[in-house]
């Protein structure tokens, strides 16, 4: 932190840079200067292929985090969702914002359900995650590759280029562009992301002084339920692109962790753990047995290369 003012490397995109305007006002109540540094990275310019194909929402990342590395930014803002579960040397994780709504979004020109929409349907995602879980419900619907920001993704479906596509409902909310007849997905019976919903702030590690101001904008409940979501990923060895879905269940000091790893092809495996709020890597641990029992090793090793 440089006279008392931080610099925050951004992706470029509207979403990315709402949520790094949305920090900088934060760290703005707290008397802290800040301002954007709005930098390109691989994953949004390359669109002809998928994540997997190139190696995972991590592309997001690299350019953000070299400018940390060498000094002109002081803090970077992420989705968590984007972050793989292992940091670069140098670089730590040091504030999780409260927690928006962690839910996909169903999305057709029309409000036509999951259940409803005729057989054949042209389904626009490149999630594996997505792509899993849709395809347990509804093999019969064809899935082809949509990627681009949420604008591009959203004037697919306007357009007539796909009938329907599947979003994160925290950043059309964010953005105030849900469309009116956009179905909310229960969390409970479709998973999202590990640590979807979450605003990160990622800085040096030994940057004592940023790491103290961040300290501030960290959410407690918000912190435990991504320490248990991203730590199954870890488990794992997943990156962003596995076909991985979990989310922390929490009431008062308790804690549910549901857990669903898919294939591709509509095979899902699934695993739940609950105990106390203040052991969220101890629930990963349990969860995570229950999937290799189930075969999840069998599973992930018939991904390709590309793909785990």
């Amino acid at each position: 932190m440089k006279n008392d003012k931080l610099t925050i490397a951004t992706r470029k995109s509207r979403l990315a840079l709402w949520q790094s305007e949305h920090v900088a006002e934060r760290l703005r109540e707290h008397g802290i200067a800040a301002g954007l540094l709005p930098l390109s990275t691989r994953g949004d310019e390359i669109l002809d292929r998928s994540l997997a194909e190139i190696g995972g929402k991590g592309l997001f990342l690299k350019e953000l985090e070299v400018a940390l590395l060498d000094g002109r930014a002081d803090i970077a803002v992420h989705s968590l969702k984007d972050v793989p579960a292992e940091q670069p040397d140098g670089l730590m994780l040091a504030a999780w914002l409260p927690r928006a709504n962690p839910a996909d979004l169903w999305i057709t020109a029309d409000g036509t359900a999951i259940r409803q929409l005729p057989k054949g349907s042209r389904v626009g995602s490149s999630s594996l995650r997505r792509i899993s879980q849709l395809k347990a419900l509804r093999p019969d619907l064809e899935v082809v590759a949509l990627r681009g920001n949420v604008e591009t993704r959203l004037a697919a479906v306007r357009e007539g280029r796909v009938a329907a596509t599947l979003l994160a409902a925290a950043g059309l909310e964010r953005l105030g562009i849900v469309p009116s007849g956009a179905i909310e997905l229960a969390v409970e019976d479709w998973l999202p992301a590990p640590g979807q919903g979450i605003i990160v702030v990622q800085c040096r590690a030994d940057d004592s002084d940023t790491i103290s101001v961040l300290e501030s904008l960290s959410c407690p409940l918000t912190t435990v339920q991504a320490r248990a979501e991203r730590e199954v990923a870890r488990l794992l060895g997943a990156d962003c692109s596995m076909p991985l879905a979990a989310f922390a269940h929490v009431s008062a000091q308790d804690m549910c962790l549901q857990v669903r790893l898919g294939d591709g092809s509509g095979r899902l495996i699934e695993a739940q753990a609950g105990g106390s709020i203040t052991e969220p890597e101890d629930l990963a641990r349990k969860v995570v047995r229950d999937l290799r029992d189930q075969g999840s090793q069998a599973l992930l090793e018939k991904l390709s290369p590309s793909q785990n």
